[in-house]
């Protein structure tokens, strides 16, 4: 692991789109939702953090938040604990002035105190909705090299339909930039053009003074959004850069996109995309490796420790503990935490969250334009 070195303090926003996915949040948040087989989404982000030398790091949550705590601990697997620094989890209502927040402008208002007595040139931002090993010290290189006020990270992608469909505004927003040699003249909020766009991914550089300054502005003004009121009226005020990002991405914004980045890790080519620049860091859960058992068959699998599999798999990312007994069928499914599934029970298209135990001789059938997701805790 790379010890802290880069002169930028780390902040997430962990609830952010959580309305885009409401079946998986209803008693965890964004940044706490399992992914890829081990791992939760804020350990991406997180990871590309300290893994880029950046060793403070606070996330400001809203609501749902023990999920996460519960996961992050002390920031023991990430090097974040620090006497100086290190992980810092800021829950609403924690100090008189920290409050339930609606957007950045408003989160970042409730930690002016914070982030005045910090000593780190620079401050870098991101949401939890993204699962990709980013390069944050290129990207704050890029930053210093260009002198920009502020450098947004952007993909060039087409803009997800069920992104389009839930643009509810205040929720749901999401950015789009027209750039011209390199800076950013104009931002579109929840664009419907179609095509290959440049598609914010919510990773924003800037000098610290320069954010205390702005947010102590905005909050004034009764301002709640960053990309709407701070940076769209001021891009010709302000040196906004725009700094591409190439590599693998998985963008979640509902459930059948979370699905779909799920299973897209079963080709070798999207593994290797997301998995092997740097490390990606999680809890530790001390299980035995996966053990095949019997006449045990299994293709094209994500098979993460402590599974028993005595049954058929096929195309399916199982994520820790899972049991699927002798005569069951699994197919296309994504199977969380200790899912366990009985003898001659047959799944296709199915999305278990954790504990749910799909009882002997059961059959379960989704499809791949509609994947059948199974709340935490049932017996079906």
């Amino acid at each position: 692991m790379v010890n802290s070195n880069a002169d930028a303090l780390g902040i997430i926003f962990p609830n952010t789109y959580d309305s885009l996915i409401p079946e998986l949040v209803s008693e965890r948040l964004m940044a706490s939702i399992p992914f890829a087989g081990r791992y939760r989404m804020v350990d991406f982000i997180l990871s590309s953090m300290v893994n880029s030398g950046i060793g403070n790091v606070s996330l400001i949550v809203r609501k749902n938040y023990h999920s996460l705590m519960d996961h992050l601990g002390s920031g023991r697997e990430w090097d974040l604990t620090r006497k100086n620094g290190g992980l810092n989890i800021v829950p609403p209502f924690a100090q008189k002035n920290i409050k339930m927040y609606t957007g950045r402008v408003e989160a970042l208002a409730s930690i002016l105190t914070f982030l005045k007595s910090q000593k780190e040139k620079y401050v870098v931002m991101a949401d939890a909705n993204i699962a990709v090993n980013f390069d944050f010290k290129a990207f704050m290189d890029a930053h210093i090299a260009s002198g920009a006020d502020v450098t947004v990270a952007y993909s060039e992608e087409e803009l997800p339909v069920d992104a389009m469909k839930k643009n509810d505004i205040g929720t749901n927003m999401y950015y789009s930039f027209d750039i011209k040699d390199g800076r950013v003249v104009r931002l579109d909020i929840c664009s419907k053009e179609s095509g290959l766009q440049n598609f914010s991914m919510n990773i924003y550089i800037m000098d610290r003074e320069l954010l205390i300054d702005q947010i102590s502005t905005a909050y004034l003004h009764g301002y709640s959004y960053f990309e709407r009121d701070i940076l769209a009226p001021q891009l010709d005020k302000l040196n906004v850069q725009a700094y591409k990002y190439d590599g693998y991405l998985a963008r979640v914004c509902d459930l059948k996109s979370y699905f779909d980045e799920n299973m897209k890790l079963l080709d070798e080519a999207n593994l290797d995309g997301l998995f092997a620049r740097d490390s990606i860091y999680t809890k530790i859960r001390d299980d035995n490796p996966t053990r095949y058992i019997g006449e045990a068959k299994v293709k094209n699998i994500m098979a993460a420790d402590g599974c028993v599999i005595e049954g058929e798999v096929e195309n399916c990312v199982l994520f820790r503990g899972v049991r699927i007994a002798k005569g069951a069928k699994v197919k296309n499914c994504v199977l969380m935490q200790d899912t366990v599934v009985e003898e001659g029970a047959n799944l296709e298209y199915i999305i278990s969250d954790k504990n749910v135990t799909f009882t002997a001789g059961k059959e379960l059938r989704g499809s791949d334009s509609f994947p059948v997701y199974v709340a935490k805790h049932q017996m079906v």
